[in-house]
């Protein structure tokens, strides 16, 4: 059904559930360990997959697909580090990326025109998606790959005025990423910030390393809560990751 995933978001958000996401990285993922995550997030009732990275060869992406649809009937979101070249029929829908966070052209629409025609054929359900990068206080691949300049973590009002206009250009979604292998994660201070000011979902990402962020992120306003690399580390932090961000869900009901 057309719009499935995006209207899901929308309504937790209305119900204050807050969600769970399991990142994959089909070029860093060991093939051994992935029917184990997907096990273990099965068990966690893990929300959604994002599939994705700043580099990923399109055969091994298409296997990650293929894999974890043979095992599950959890969402596929291709979350991709490029527009034009990640991306794939085997999921259900795709953020698309716009760096609102960064001044370089071609990752704010130069991509989105190249791969326009391609999605509108597809059967995905693509979902726009405004990309802020915040500093996580180590170079990361994003910035790298995106020869952009990350938002400084203690500047929650440039945050603010950047989500805010993304939202006024009619981005669905708001994704704050401190970037795969952060050393510092997004703060609480800047994720209150950007959701008190905005009513789109809010997406946030990069350095989680533990249940106590988890929970933490989405008790200041963070919707949905994405976690790869500590994962890829140590898939055993599905189970408690998921069970933190959930328990939001009933902490507000009482």
């Amino acid at each position: 059904m057309e719009h499935q995933i995006y209207q899901s978001l929308v309504d937790s958000k209305e119900k204050g559930e807050k969600k769970f996401v399991v990142l994959i990285d089909p070029d860093k993922v060991r093939l051994k360990n992935m029917q184990s995550i997907i096990d273990l997030s099965i068990e966690a009732k893990v929300d959604y997959f994002f599939i994705g990275g700043s580099l990923v060869v399109n055969n091994m992406l298409d296997h990650c697909l293929e894999t974890i649809k043979k095992s599950c009937d959890i969402p596929l979101i291709l979350f991709p580090g490029n527009n034009s070249t990640q991306l794939s029929y085997k999921a259900d829908a795709l953020l698309f990326l716009s760096l609102i966070s960064g001044r370089n052209a071609d990752l704010l629409i130069g991509k989105h025109v190249i791969s326009a025609p391609y999605l509108k054929m597809s059967p995905l359900e693509i979902i726009s998606t405004g990309y802020m990068l915040i500093d996580g206080g180590i170079p990361t691949s994003v910035s790298y790959i995106s020869n952009t300049y990350p938002i400084p973590a203690t500047k929650d009002d440039i945050s603010l005025c950047t989500a805010l206009a993304g939202e006024m250009l009619g981005l669905k979604l708001i994704y704050m990423d401190a970037g795969s292998g952060a050393k510092n994660p997004v703060s609480e201070s800047m994720i209150d910030a950007v959701s008190s000011a905005t009513k789109i979902p809010l997406i946030v990402g990069g350095g989680i390393r533990t249940p106590e962020k988890a929970y933490k992120n989405v008790k200041a306003g963070a919707d949905v809560i994405v976690v790869g690399n500590a994962i890829e580390k140590d898939p055993n932090l599905i189970k408690e990751m998921a069970a933190a961000v959930h328990e939001v869900k009933v902490t507000s009901e009482t």
